[in-house]
């Protein structure tokens, strides 16, 4: 399998490169990078660092944007730390990035192997946009894109309605959710149920080799912040488990087939992202349906992350 990871490490976007690192089924196609979590310099400096630490040095890295194709960015840094990774220091990434921005390497790779290539796509979907700029036919040139993203039955992160990366650039997510890719959205809907608990965290820490040991030391900063989110010692799981969907579809254990849209006008809800859930939706929406798991299998994906680690 072949996957091109678009993402903004990040705490979590760390466990979802360990979670594809331990497979040895997945080759990576390659690496985009996008503010987010932390500026472009810092996720693009972190995605190099993150696949030394995992052990697959040599995939290309390319920087991509550096701010929403509307709006000002707005930052993740108080969830994940100053330097992304929750103020952990790693050893200086072996590797450089490529002279490509993101966008253009997930293009060429996508011509290079038409129907190979599924994405996985953790941060704001900027570098999607501007790649469907570059190339309107990548939703027939891509096999299929699962997307870490959006709040369609649960509330917000930021906002009571607007999920970070939708928020951080609610124009992009718009334009991708509607391009009609073969697409899975793992929304907050799952993401906010599937949290590593206490005792998980425990065996984490554990685990007795450098990539579980620096793991569990990124999450220190990231579950600090969910105490305060959920009042117990947790966190909540949301680029992992959607590593963990494109892997292994079968931890999804409910969805629905639906468009879904992106709120661009309201004063209170822009970046909503929202779905006709109606038993009987409207018969003349032509615009594309997306796969959005409703129920996923919360203790089979922790085993199967805790074993990526060991």
């Amino acid at each position: 399998m072949q996957v091109f990871v678009d993402c903004d490490p990040g705490i979590d976007d760390a466990l979802a490169l360990a979670y594809l690192a331990s497979r040895p089924d997945v080759t990576f196609a390659g690496i985009g990078a996008v503010f987010g979590n932390n500026s472009v310099d810092v996720t693009t400096d972190n995605a190099l660092r993150l696949l030394d630490l995992y052990g697959r040095s040599g995939v290309p890295v390319a920087r991509g944007a550096s701010r929403p194709l509307v709006q000002v960015p707005r930052l993740g840094d108080y969830v994940h730390g100053a330097n992304g990774l929750g103020e952990v220091v790693t050893p200086e990434p072996s590797g450089e990035p490529v002279r490509e921005s993101a966008a253009e390497l997930l293009v060429r790779s996508a011509r290079a192997a038409p129907g190979e290539i599924d994405v996985l796509a953790l941060g704001p979907l900027t570098n999607l946009a501007l790649a469907l700029n570059l190339e309107p036919e990548l939703p027939r040139l891509l096999r299929r894109v699962v997307v870490m993203g959006g709040a369609v039955r649960a509330p917000g992160n930021i906002t009571p309605w607007a999920e970070a990366n939708t928020y951080n650039d609610p124009e992009a997510a718009e334009v991708v959710l509607g391009a009609g890719f073969d697409m899975t959205l793992v929304a907050l809907d799952v993401t906010m149920r599937t949290t590593a608990h206490e005792a998980w965290l425990d065996e984490l820490g554990r685990l007795d080799n450098e990539r579980a040991r620096t793991t569990s030391s990124f999450l220190e900063f990231y579950v600090g912040h969910y105490s305060k989110v959920f009042g117990v010692r947790q966190c909540a799981m949301h680029d992992p488990l959607a590593a963990a969907v494109l892997l292994d579809p079968g931890l999804v254990t409910s969805s629905v087939e639906v468009p879904v849209r992106v709120e661009l006008q309201g004063e209170y809800t822009r970046a909503l992202t929202i779905a006709d859930l109606r038993p009987t939706p409207a018969a003349d929406d032509e615009r594309p349906s997306v796969t959005l798991p409703t129920e996923v299998d919360r203790d089979v994906f922790l085993t199967r992350m805790l074993d990526a680690l060991r």
